[in-house]
């Protein structure tokens, strides 16, 4: 697993895809691939339909399908800290990781003939930085964290969810 996660604030998301938009523009993945996509989920069941915007990149998996399906090992997971990353070099297109992944998370390049995907930007976070879709996220919806401080956060945003219906 990664030693790293993106975690969204769904409430704040505005769909406005700024995410999307600096990653392609930071790692030109090809017309019609996404390392990150911002999903539209559209809900009919509240007496007003509401609609949020739920982001999506690879998860780094523990097991990851696409690095075990890679028959070249261009598939790789980064030792220091569990990144799931494409080595470009290595990679001849058969695209056998696209579908292993059950999320269809590696993407197609038809420009380069290889496959590319979502890696945190490793290149940032070498130098300290958060990955593009995080650091230009419009509304800061994105949060750039590790597992266990996701979790706290969740814990004490719950807590204080619950603080605040007891005094209403």
């Amino acid at each position: 697993m990664s030693k790293y996660l993106i975690v969204q604030d769904v409430a704040d998301c505005i769909g406005c895809r700024a995410c999307e938009v600096h990653c392609k523009s930071k790692n030109h993945p090809g017309p019609d691939a996404f390392y990150c996509r911002m999903l539209k989920v559209e809900s009919a069941s509240e007496p007003t339909p509401k609609i949020n915007f739920v982001y999506l990149s690879c998860f780094h998996c523990e097991k990851a399908w696409c690095i075990d399906a890679c028959p070249t090992g261009a598939m790789r997971r980064r030792e220091k800290d569990g990144i799931v990353y494409v080595d470009a070099k290595s990679c001849v297109g058969c695209k056998a990781c696209i579908t292993a992944c059950p999320w269809t998370v590696p993407q197609w390049n038809a420009e380069t003939g290889k496959v590319g995907k979502c890696d945190l930007c490793m290149d940032r976070i070498d130098q300290g930085l958060e990955p593009a879709c995080v650091a230009k996220c419009v509304t800061k919806c994105l949060h750039f964290t590790t597992p266990s401080e996701a979790t706290e956060t969740a814990r004490q945003a719950y807590a204080e969810q619950l603080m605040e219906n007891r005094r209403s």
